[in-house]
């Protein structure tokens, strides 16, 4: 099985940008957090049955986990 790794960049937030800034380096990271699951949703939804099970999940367990 294929392990996907999406390197980040730093966060911004760390930054001293004040509050405009921090208010988009969290909408940043919450999109960012967001297309992880979403990546990590339609990985496991596209192993079959057998692979599902091999990692001890169901097909009914992917919209739960994340």
């Amino acid at each position: 099985m294929a392990i996907i790794d999406t390197p980040r960049a730093p966060a911004i937030g760390h930054l001293n940008t004040g509050v405009l800034g921090n208010f988009y380096s969290s909408t940043f990271g919450a999109v960012l957090a967001w297309y992880d699951r979403r990546a990590t949703r339609n990985a496991l939804s596209a192993l079959s049955d057998r692979e599902l099970e091999d990692i001890g999940l169901s097909r009914g367990e992917i919209d739960t986990l994340l």
